[in-house]
Formats: structure tokens, C-alpha cells, sequence
């Protein structure tokens, strides 16, 4: 299994600042360079608008430019552009990724998502055409990466004849992948040959993540035309990753609360069903457009109850309504998870071997999250490169 590193440019607790933006961009800058001398093999960005202090990364091309004249080694991973043609043309999709793919000398992984809730509304795109829209876009970027003469007519799209210019540095092309949270993303990425990236919110890695990496597997063996130029055939799954030297310094870092804090601001900034999110945390994994068909409401926040039973989402519902969370409660709630790695060296080997067990190729490490402050952000990024990378490659 290959670690990775995931991004969203956190500013971390709210409210949002302007005053902050230059500085946490530079932060993350660093915390590149330092992902790099680590031994980290690719650095994922996401695409986000309108995000606040969940993310920055409204802009990825620019950062990943920046991060690839700043580094050598380390692969450049975009995760994902956000593929509904209202939010981003296929031309300017396959011409920015070229870009990206010759300034790193060859090193771009390109990843396409669908987005959700306000992202679509903010476009004033059809939420419900974002799937076909994807999977059309995988089939259109070789084509418009290695045809000399491209054009394309489709009930989705019309692009007349052109040669799509600069081509990438990478034969045949770039790797391709998809970013996702439902069994029906990971279907679809197995049957059209290209690489899934998966997401963990508190949710348990066995059933949830192995489940997600059989529908996967089972896809992919049936792939009989990529759409690509090659199969990719790999699973990588984002998680929150806080190493520490010592069990008392996790606690003190925060991280366990940082990582409540990202899956309570993930709905509240995207307007995408909190009940959903819980209900994957609780063990129910189902994807947003089956989840509304069952729960047609406008109610996106659903019960908070203070004294839920099950201990992770008493403490989500606690930071919800803002009740003061005792930091080492928290840690020893989040550490039961096992797909959220906090800890110590030993405790957060453990947990990334649980990963590896249900069958992840690709770890992906988010690591500047919530309230974590850039110093123990970077000294997890340290210690994971001196105790962890090797050992599991």
C-alpha cells in the first residue's frame, strides 16, 4: 500500500478570514515540500467553490502549478475536477490538465468528481446530469489528449472539429481516476477501467470501505474497453491521518476533535444531508441520490440529540450545538473507529494496516485538518516518513 497525501487547504475552526488566506496557502506550500521529503507519492488536491474555512482550493491547477515547480519527485494529483460541464468544460478540462502534466515533467494523476448540493446550485447546473457528464468526459479526455483531430457530438455535449492544444508530456496520457462516496461511483469506475478514490468520515472501514472496494473490483473485472488508453486498476481512500510521538501528544493536538469537526462542517457548507453523513458514520452506507429518493424532505439537518447512544455521534451532535468536548473523550471515541488514524507510530501502523487488509492500494492522508496547527501538521508529516512510508510500500 502507497501513502498519499490529501488537501483541502483548511483554515480550520470558524469563522472564515480573508486575513488568514495568504498565510494557510503558504502553509500548505511547506507542507508539500515537506510531503515530498517524507517520501509521500502523490499530492491530491481537491476543487471546491464557496467553501469557506472547509477549503481553500477553489483554484487547484494554480496550487498544483505551484507545488510542482517546488518539488521533483512527488506525483501531482488532481482529486477531482469537478466534472459537470456547467462548472467545467471539457476543453479547458483536457487543456489545463496538459498544462499541469508538462510543468510537472510527466507527474499529473488526473481525478474527476461529480460535486453535490451547493456546488451545483452555486453553477445553476442539473445535479441529475452530473454522472452521464462524467463518465462522458472519461471517454472524451484521450481522445482530446492524443487526437490531432477532435470533435464530439452527443446528446450531452457538441464540440466541434479542433486540435486540443498543449498535449501532455505523459504517453498515451495521464492516469485517470474518479472521486466518489457511493456504490454506484465505484461501479462505474471499475466498468470504465479507471481508478477510484474513496472517502472515509468516521465511517467504519470494514463494512464500509471493503464493501466499496468489492462493488470496485467485481466492476473492473468486467471492464472490457477502458475508457482510457489503459486500465487503472487502483483503489486509493482519503482518511484523517494525525501521527503522533506520543498517545498524550495526539490528544494534545487536537486531532480527534479536528476530524468531529470536518464531518459537522462538510454538510453545513455543501448543504448535503447531515442525516446522510450520520447515517454512513452509524454503518448505513448509501449514495446521495438514492438517500433523497427515500427522504424527500428539505430537512438537511435531522435530530441532534445530545445523548445519542453511540458515542461518536453523541460527540458529533455535542460540537453541533456547540458544547465544549473534553479532548481526551474525544480521542478515545475517535480512535475506536478504525478508519481514522490517530495516535502514536504503533497505533497508527495498526490502523493503516486495516487499510491495506480490505484491500486499498492507496492511502490517502489528510493531514492539515480542522484546528491542527501547521507545526504538528508537519511533524506528523515527519514522523509518518521516518516510520510508516517504507514499511508499508
Amino acid at each position: 500500500m502507497i501513502l498519499d497525501i490529501f488537501c483541502e487547504i483548511q483554515h480550520g475552526s470558524p469563522p472564515y478570514s480573508r486575513a488568514n488566506d495568504r498565510e494557510r496557502i503558504y502553509d500548505t506550500l511547506e507542507l508539500a515540500k515537506a510531503s515530498e521529503a517524507a517520501g509521500f507519492d502523490i499530492w491530491w488536491q481537491v476543487e471546491h467553490h464557496g467553501a469557506l474555512e472547509f477549503s481553500l482550493s477553489s483554484s487547484p491547477e494554480l496550487m498544483l502549478s505551484l507545488i510542482a515547480q517546488n518539488t521533483s519527485k512527488m506525483r501531482i494529483g488532481h482529486a477531482g475536477v469537478l466534472s459537470p460541464f456547467g462548472i467545467n468544460h471539457p476543453l479547458k478540462v483536457a487543456e489545463r490538465a496538459a498544462w499541469l502534466d508538462i510543468i510537472s515533467n510527466g507527474r499529473l494523476e488526473l481525478g474527476l468528481a461529480r460535486s453535490s448540493g451547493s456546488e451545483w446550485e452555486n453553477f445553476g447546473i442539473d445535479g441529475g446530469l452530473s454522472r452521464p457528464q462524467t463518465n462522458e468526459l472519461f471517454r472524451m479526455l484521450p481522445h482530446m489528449w492524443n487526437d490531432e483531430k477532435f470533435s464530439w457530438d452527443s446528446d450531452l455535449i457538441k464540440i466541434p472539429e479542433l486540435n486540443v492544444v498543449p498535449k501532455p508530456l505523459q504517453q498515451p496520457h495521464p492516469a485517470l481516476w474518479v472521486t466518489g462516496t457511493s456504490p454506484e461511483a465505484f461501479e462505474s469506475a471499475g466498468e470504465l477501467g479507471i481508478g477510484g478514490l474513496a472517502t472515509t468520515m468516521l465511517w467504519p472501514a470494514d463494512p464500509n470501505i471493503s464493501g466499496l472496494v468489492q462493488i470496485y473490483r467485481a466492476a473492473i473485472a468486467r471492464c472490457e474497453q477502458p475508457a482510457g488508453n489503459f486500465l487503472n486498476n487502483q483503489f486509493g481512500c482519503f482518511t484523517f491521518v494525525h501521527c503522533a510521538e506520543t498517545r498524550e501528544d495526539a490528544i494534545r493536538s487536537r486531532a480527534a476533535e479536528a476530524a468531529l469537526w470536518y464531518v459537522n462542517e462538510a454538510p453545513r457548507i455543501f448543504r448535503v444531508p447531515r442525516q446522510q453523513l450520520v447515517g454512513a458514520v452509524r454503518g448505513v452506507q448509501e449514495g446521495y441520490d438514492s438517500w433523497r429518493q427515500k427522504n424527500p424532505t428539505n430537512d438537511l439537518v435531522g435530530e441532534i440529540d445530545p445523548n445519542d447512544p453511540m458515542p461518536v455521534i453523541r460527540l458529533l451532535n455535542r460540537q453541533w450545538l456547540g458544547m465544549e468536548l473534553d479532548p481526551e473523550e474525544a480521542y478515545e471515541v475517535v480512535n475506536s473507529i478504525d478508519s481514522t488514524i490517530i495516535g502514536d507510530v504503533d497505533t497508527c501502523r495498526a490502523k493503516m494496516q486495516k487499510f491495506k487488509d480490505v484491500g486499498v492500494d492507496r492511502l490517502l492522508c489528510l493531514q492539515q485538518f480542522g484546528g491542527i496547527s501547521q507545526a504538528d501538521a508537519m511533524s506528523s508529516t515527519k514522523l509518518i516518513g521516518e516510520e510508516l512510508i517504507d514499511a508499508f510500500r
